[in-house]
């Protein structure tokens, strides 16, 4: 066992450098992803039928098609074409496009899911389209969606694992790397710590803003109260009673 933690220290360099990279992946991938879920979710509800279409078009394409498939094409078919990508680029891109099309459902599905109440007090406000969804409409939708955006998030933490196909050093590339001067056994278990410790952060981020989302429509804590230890009010009152 000394001999493999020596081995990891002589490959730290290399790991941090795959740990880095997957992690520019997941933030860009993300950046793309919450862009297109946003534009293509609102676009899949538009009343114009042929934006709808084009819409649902392009949602259904990069749900129903290989992530894989899509890297390859972005890497290997567009050169082709005459448009050569850097890796990340195509790495970025071909997460985002493909795990943009299935946060574009989650946009969807919650804005459908806020009260009809709340589309009607817009209505009685004569609050124009725009205004409605910006400061009504979709504070609520997003309170609901934070939860699936943050499950997709992890999913696309580990679907850049497929960027080693494209000559990209990832965390999965270091930790096969390291396998070559370690054990089997080793090396992975210091690949899965690490995308644990990775998942784990952005779950914390995205539990801290959902907290935000829900403290801002008056049904929860501050995010400063639900950081803090101190017993909450609710369960004082029932110990004092």
């Amino acid at each position: 066992m000394g001999d493999n933690f020596a081995a990891l220290t002589r490959a730290l360099p290399l790991v941090f450098e795959g740990l880095w990279v997957t992690i520019q992946l997941t933030i860009g991938g993300a950046l793309l992803a919450l862009v297109l879920a946003i534009g293509l979710g609102l676009l899949a509800r538009a009343q114009n039928v042929v934006l709808r279409g084009i819409a649902r078009v392009i949602i259904e394409f990069f749900r129903g098609t290989s992530l894989v498939v899509q890297l390859f094409w972005f890497f290997f078919v567009l050169p082709q074409l005459g448009v050569e990508l850097p890796a990340m680029t195509a790495g970025i891109l071909a997460l985002g496009l493909n795990y943009g099309a299935y946060s574009a459902e989650v946009v969807r599905g919650s804005i459908n899911a806020v009260p009809p109440g709340q589309w009607e007090a817009t209505t009685a406000l004569s609050m124009g389209r725009v205004h409605r969804m910006v400061r009504v409409i979709f504070p609520q939708a997003w309170a609901l969606m934070i939860p699936s955006l943050n499950n997709l998030l992890i999913q696309l933490l580990k679907g850049t694992a497929i960027v080693s196909f494209i000559t990209l050093g990832d965390l999965t590339f270091a930790t096969d790397k390291l396998r070559n001067t370690t054990d089997t056994f080793f090396a992975y278990s210091v690949g899965l710590v690490l995308y644990f410790l990775v998942a784990y952060a952005l779950t914390l981020i995205m539990n801290a803003l959902e907290v935000r989302a829900k403290h801002k429509l008056g049904r929860g804590e501050s995010l400063r109260e639900a950081l803090s230890f101190r017993t909450p009010r609710s369960l004082s009152g029932k110990a004092g009673a």
